[in-house]
């Protein structure tokens, strides 16, 4: 059978799983039949389910963990947490069951401004264009009430909209630069449908503008879309106690364990191969979030590795200092997260997570995420600092490597005892379960 097919989306289900178990696999049988096997029972949520993308074949699964006992603002807190890396669910327990005892964890939005822009080529005098912006600016806004009066209700909105000369970048290129506040919504689409909105106006009132001439009415508009850079959408995580309250980390007393982990963050803060890895650790927590309440972690993602750069250099998205014997470490991220619309009322499982936090608004569904990345920064640089990351990481791995290697019930229960006081590689159980292999 041929790997190119026309008309593939007109298909139904069943002939697209023919056709792909046919075209790519040995065992065209076997490979429909897992497919089939992660169907939900429940065709109605099966459905749904389907619906949330295209050409859908079956349901890919992802464990849903929960960290429980995290003192956020004085509150008790036990968070969801979807993602397959070992160890890391883990690590977020350890972090809160260990700052519960010290104050728990403080947090604060700075600001929630999402960002869109409509890029568009002008050919003409710049001064004519700011006049006629500044001129048209409140017509702009208002051509949107119709798409922002719900928003507005709610204390959201445009709130501001200005013009960028970017000829420097690209001959003739400008771009309107606008904010906007979008409450408890992640509001991408929202945004999006504003700025074409706006586009559409834009390009109508340049044709009629009487001040420019020919050329300059004939303004033409590239493209209009959100900005996944939100740097005034800010949230802040932090810890603090004194230093004493540390304890001792072997090998470490509690005042070299503070310098430690303040030395491991400077050099997140300086090196640079340092820093992604200290930055994907802190995502860890967060992306985990991000997927567990229905939120787009991809946009996440880009958003924060763009503001680790933001001064010119990739650097540690966290912080820590001692000052008068206190110990602190902060991690300040932007986060446009929402707790409506998107996936939040039709992913059931997503419904669950949300009211497992307690159905927060989206500011505090920020400090939430925020406090989970923070919360697996520290545990990281614990591990790293004391008895080194695989000692950990590898023993909660050891659980994987067994099942790859199909180990029996009774060679698992062995790999267990024997590895556990002992260094964890796929070596190490690969020889083991030979020698156990008979018995």
């Amino acid at each position: 059978m041929p790997k190119r097919i026309e008309g593939f989306s007109k298909l139904t289900q069943e002939e697209k799983i023919d056709w792909i178990s046919q075209t790519h696999f040995k065992n065209p049988t076997l490979a429909a039949a897992l497919l089939h096997s992660y169907w939900n029972p429940d065709a109605m949520l099966q459905q749904r389910h389907e619906e949330f993308t295209e050409n859908t074949v079956s349901n890919f699964y992802l464990p849903l963990g929960v960290a429980p006992n995290f003192l956020i603002n004085e509150q008790w807190y036990t968070l969801p947490m979807v993602i397959e890396e070992s160890s890391v669910v883990a690590a977020a327990c350890k972090a809160a069951k260990f700052w519960m005892h010290r104050g728990g964890f403080q947090t604060r939005v700075v600001a929630t401004e999402k960002v869109g822009q409509i890029h568009f080529l002008y050919q003409g005098d710049e001064k004519k264009l700011k006049d006629f912006i500044q001129l048209h600016q409140t017509q702009l806004i208002d051509s949107t009430r119709h798409l922002t009066k719900n928003m507005r209700a709610r204390g959201g909105g445009i709130t501001a909209l200005e013009l960028n000369d970017q000829r420097s970048l690209m001959p003739h290129y400008f771009q309107l630069h606008l904010t906007f506040e979008t409450g408890d919504a992640m509001g991408a689409n929202f945004i999006n449908s504003c700025l074409e909105e706006i586009a559409v106006h834009l390009k109508n009132l340049a044709s009629q503008y009487a001040v420019f001439s020919t050329l300059e009415k004939q303004l033409e508009i590239v493209m209009c879309i959100l900005s996944n850079y939100v740097p005034n959408c800010l949230v802040t995580a932090k810890v603090s106690c004194p230093i004493e309250a540390l304890g001792a980390q072997k090998p470490w007393n509690a005042h070299e364990f503070a310098e430690k982990l303040f030395q491991a963050v400077t050099i997140a803060q300086e090196e640079p191969f340092r820093a992604v890895t200290h930055n994907k650790g802190i995502m860890n927590g967060v992306d985990a979030l991000v997927i567990a309440t229905g939120n787009d972690f991809r946009a996440i993602e880009a958003g924060v590795h763009a503001y680790a750069a933001r001064s010119g250099k990739y650097k540690s998205l966290s912080s820590a200092w001692i000052e008068e014997e206190q110990f602190s470490m902060e991690l300040q991220i932007p986060l446009a997260l929402g707790t409506v619309g998107g996936l939040t009322g039709l992913h059931p499982m997503v419904g669950w997570c949300h009211e497992l936090l307690g159905n927060p608004d989206a500011k505090t569904l920020m400090q939430i995420t925020a406090v989970a990345g923070l919360a697996q920064n520290f545990a990281a640089l614990q591990s790293l600092v004391t008895s080194g990351i695989q000692k950990g990481h590898m023993k909660m791995h050891l659980v994987n490597i067994l099942n790859q290697a199909q180990a029996t019930k009774m060679q698992k229960e062995k790999a267990l005892s024997h590895f556990k006081n002992r260094p964890v590689s796929v070596q190490a159980v690969t020889a083991f379960l030979d020698e156990h292999k008979n018995k």
